[in-house]
């Protein structure tokens, strides 16, 4: 073996910060937390090692938070005041509780539309093969409360939370003074058999949502980005993604997606490369981008991972398939010989995308940021581990570097 043989590739550490607050200089802090990390661990900084914070941090330190009242004057505002068709809610007290408590307080009535058996995010109330065994086609059966009760019982609550959403928000609702009336159904266009005025809070298909409700006559549609897309009396916002991406914070108060984070990224870039003469990428993450194969949970509640990155995470990754080529390509090789053959292909490549060669089949077409994003969140978890930064290091280098 020959004595500079590299025998890591990438490498992910959560970096321990300070508990960030209100007015903090992130930057600053970031910066020192990985080199004063970098230092302890006994590691340094390369070209292309990525620094990721996640946006809960961000957020934190822009004081981007907005208040129930807050929340419920602009839905109040902008939808009337009176009955609110409020279709396909994620099921999450994290996410979506204090969000709608806002929502009932600023309406005399909330006709809460539930997509089934699952919400987008893949938490399921009920089975496919329940719906299977009852009759139910969720493409086209449009369900009442007492229906769906009749149907699937009184215990349809989460796997892994153990709640009962339809229940837990139907009983929100009510505390807040406000009328509700709720329905299960997977086409948008059914809210309008109940009110022309609709509040949409799916996320990733809110823009097909949207359209399919003015074009069925909807009076005022709205989706979660439309509310608090400004400030309201003096509150934090976000003007691109409003309420999606936003947190509980406490019982009447959520910390919203972070705003202006490109500034931040770029100058932790040149903080570092000032004070270690690296070229580093730094990223702002928030939610992965995966499916846990066993609850079927997609995990990203956010509206994108990465609000904000550096130039060098533009893009996808542009690799060859080393099994490919090794059963294919160089099939008759092994040993020293092999490795020459393909190290001599990778450094081959001269830039140009990969796609459609087959060399390149089977290798992940997702953007930069999401992948390393998903990472992050793997590596930072959500609970108590304490490291609100994380750092990823080879990740753009190959078998031949």
């Amino acid at each position: 073996m020959k004595t500079n043989d590299r025998k890591v590739g990438t490498v992910s550490r959560g970096i321990r910060c300070p508990i960030i607050r209100e007015g903090d200089d992130l930057a600053a802090i970031v910066t020192d937390s990985v080199l004063e990390a970098a230092e302890s661990d006994g590691f340094s900084l390369c070209d292309r090692d990525v620094i990721s914070m996640t946006e809960s941090i961000v957020a934190r330190a822009q004081g981007n938070y907005a208040t129930v009242d807050d929340i419920a004057a602009d839905v109040k505002a902008k939808l009337g005041g009176g009955t609110i068709g409020v279709i396909f809610p994620i099921f999450s007290r994290n996410r979506f509780s204090i969000c709608l408590r806002g929502i009932a307080k600023g309406a005399k009535k909330i006709v809460l539309m539930l997509g089934y058996p699952s919400d987008e995010v893949g938490n399921s109330m009920i089975t496919l093969d329940q719906l299977d065994e009852a009759g139910v086609n969720p493409y086209s059966d449009v369900l009442t409360l007492e229906r769906y009760r009749e149907l699937f019982g009184n215990d349809t609550k989460l796997e892994f939370t153990g709640v009962d959403y339809v229940e837990y928000y139907g009983e929100l609702i009510r505390s807040c003074g406000t009328e509700v009336e709720i329905i299960f159904a997977n086409q948008a266009k059914t809210i309008l058999n109940y009110t022309d005025c609709v509040l949409t809070c799916d996320i990733h298909t809110r823009a097909r949502t949207k359209r399919i409700l003015k074009a069925a006559g909807a009076k005022i549609v709205c989706g979660l980005d439309d509310i608090l897309n400004a400030p309201v009396n003096g509150s934090g916002c976000n003007e691109q993604y409003g309420l999606l991406g936003s947190n509980k914070s406490t019982e009447d108060k959520v910390k919203l997606f972070p705003r202006y984070c490109q500034p931040l990224v770029e100058e932790v870039q040149a903080r570092i490369l000032e004070r270690t003469g690296k070229h580093v990428e730094v990223m702002v993450y928030g939610d992965g981008a995966f499916k846990d194969p066993k609850g079927k949970i997609w995990e990203l509640a956010d509206p994108v991972v990465s609000p904000a990155f550096t130039d060098g995470l533009i893009g996808t990754p542009n690799e060859l398939k080393l099994k490919y080529l090794a059963d294919n390509d160089y099939k008759d090789l092994s040993g020293e010989a092999l490795k020459k053959a393909i190290s001599e292909s990778i450094r081959s490549k001269d830039g140009s995308s990969l796609v459609g060669n087959m060399a390149a089949q089977g290798t992940t077409p997702r953007q930069l940021t999401d992948l390393i994003g998903s990472l992050c969140d793997l590596t930072s978890g959500s609970g108590d581990k304490g490291t609100p930064v994380v750092l990823v290091q080879g990740y753009f280098d190959n078998y031949t570097n």
